[in-house]
């Protein structure tokens, strides 16, 4: 994903190289200490969902009886996503609890915090928690949002210092402390009411409504009720009132007042600055229409099955190390384990997939019980992390050998996908974390297959069991990789790789990798022996 600054900043694959460079700097530079914060003073609890809620008494007419356990509607439109966010703020009338790792101060991230503060002048308490990688440039929105009445705002493992500026300076200037800010926060999760919920692996900019200039994700999300929603509600607090989470005006400063920053906040999300989002299609391409619809009608349309929900606890990162040992309690252990059920078959979308060696023998016990393994990630020239994907390719050769099928996606075969979605002139990159065992168990999170999301960072993810939700999770998945992707297969010599793909013509076979340039390729040869992959 992009960075966002006010300054310029490097892209992300640069900033990851420079990481052993930061590393040995860190020897000669100091933390600065953050504030000292009475916890005790300033927590929060979810509030029980009510049945007089009108978001309850929709929720009820649309259970079917009373062992049903959970509910949920896929959303591959990011359309119909972002919508879905906006008409539960909407709707609510008790609370929201909202929590991201990248929430933009665009004109989506805008129009979803003007909707947050109209339902908290309504009376509703607005709890929003953010990781502080990508807040920089934006501390006075936040703080102007945060000065309405029952609004509250959070930052997970804040940077204290060069508030102003991106990513890259923020690290620098907190050199001394790379060991605490280069864990983040990377969960994703929108409660409304205690009763209805979205997860997935949408965060909150232009990018995964497909309303980005240049780039746009293919992602999805769920819209979720039921029983998990208590247990999501119970996830959202443990971060909330964690020892690595801050109030934000405890860390970032204003000159503005109160009154001159809700003024400010008016103008910024005011229409003539934040203007609303393009009329919604009728349907997606599971046939569902807006959820909105469902609501105002006052029945959901939903799929039932049993569902557990899961997040590594806020401490992960700060108790674990670099590349170690999957803790039990992780979202990555908990997928394995739920992956290493399987009896036929496992089917994996990430974006950046780098299975290390305990990934391989993983798939090297699947395979020989004749599980079939099928991943599809990025491309060289659809991956906004390149140097990610250098950590992934130094896998394909042996991962090919043992037969694991590898899907690559393709920018420009995404743009000539008339089944997906408009993405106009913009590159198309692949973002849903998702997986689907045996036909029937499904994974939707925010959890990518790579050491970072294993070690490094914090994650949220739900695994159902219901054959139907997993036959469209499947259909959305066979969707991007057989229409927007190639498939990676040995030449017939044996000597190097080929990418297969099919069009209106027939099939199409490339021997370099697609949509890159050879300056790009030449750049990632020269980088191969420096990058760490346990930091990737």
């Amino acid at each position: 994903m992009r960075l966002s600054a006010a300054l310029p900043d490097p892209p992300p694959w640069l900033l990851r190289l420079l990481t052993p460079l930061l590393l040995v700097l860190l020897l000669g530079g100091c933390a600065t200490a953050l504030p000292a914060i009475d916890r005790a003073k300033i927590a929060s609890e979810a509030i029980p969902a009510s049945p007089a809620t009108t978001l309850s008494k929709i929720v009820a007419n649309s259970t079917p009886g009373p062992d049903a356990h959970s509910g949920f509607r896929l959303m591959p439109l990011g359309s119909f996503s972002l919508d879905t966010r906006v008409q539960l703020a909407r709707r609510a009338q008790v609370s929201l609890d909202v929590q991201y790792y990248h929430f933009e101060g665009d004109e989506t991230g805008r129009w979803l915090l003007r909707a947050l503060r109209d339902a908290a002048e309504r009376g509703v308490r607005v709890r929003l928690l953010v990781d502080d990688f990508y807040t920089g440039g934006h501390d006075e929105l936040f703080l102007a949002f945060a000065a309405h009445k029952n609004v509250q705002v959070r930052l997970f493992n804040p940077f204290c210092c060069a508030r102003g500026s991106g990513q890259s300076t923020r690290f620098l200037a907190s050199i001394g402390d790379w060991g605490r800010v280069n864990h983040r926060m990377h969960n994703k999760l929108f409660v409304a009411d205690g009763i209805a919920a979205v997860i997935g692996g949408r965060n909150i900019a232009n990018e995964y409504y497909l309303r980005g200039e240049t780039d746009n994700f293919v992602d999805l999300d769920a819209f979720v009720v039921g029983k998990v929603i208590e247990p999501l509600a119970a996830l959202f607090d443990r971060y909330w009132n964690s020892d690595a989470v801050y109030p934000y005006d405890a860390i970032a400063k204003t000159s503005m007042d109160a009154a001159a920053l809700r003024a400010y906040f008016d103008d910024i999300t005011g229409p003539a600055k934040t203007p609303p989002p393009p009329p919604l299609p009728p349907n997606d391409i599971l046939g569902y229409g807006p959820v909105g619809d469902d609501l105002e009608d006052g029945r959901l349309g939903l799929i039932w099955g049993e569902g557990y929900v899961f997040a590594d606890h806020p401490d992960k990162p700060f108790d674990g190390s670099v590349g170690g040992e999957l803790l039990e309690t992780s979202v990555t252990y908990n997928v394995l384990e739920a992956m290493k059920q399987a009896k036929s078959e496992v089917v994996i979308s990430s974006p950046y997939f780098i299975p290390g060696p305990t990934g391989m023998q993983f798939f090297r016990e699947l395979r020989g019980r004749g599980v079939k393994v099928s991943v599809m990630t990025n491309s060289l020239g659809s991956t906004d992390e390149p140097v990610v994907h250098l950590g992934y390719s130094r896998y394909r050769p042996d991962m090919l050998r043992m037969g694991v099928e590898l899907y690559e996606l393709s920018n420009q075969r995404v743009k000539r996908n008339k089944r997906l979605f408009h993405f106009g002139e913009s590159l198309g990159r692949l973002h849903a974390k998702l997986a689907v065992v045996d036909k029937r168990i499904s994974f939707i999170g925010s959890m990518n297959f790579d050491p970072r999301s294993a070690t490094i960072n914090t994650e949220l993810g739900a695994v159902i069991d219901s054959p139907a939700l997993a036959r469209e999770l499947q259909r959305v998945i066979d969707l991007d990789r057989l229409q927007s992707a190639y498939r990676v297969r040995f030449k017939a010599n044996g000597n190097g790789l080929e990418w297969l793909g099919t069009d209106e013509e027939g099939d199409v076979v490339l021997d370099e990798e697609p949509d890159s340039t050879p300056w790009l390729r030449f750049k990632l040869w020269l980088l191969s022996p420096l990058v760490p992959e346990e930091l990737l």
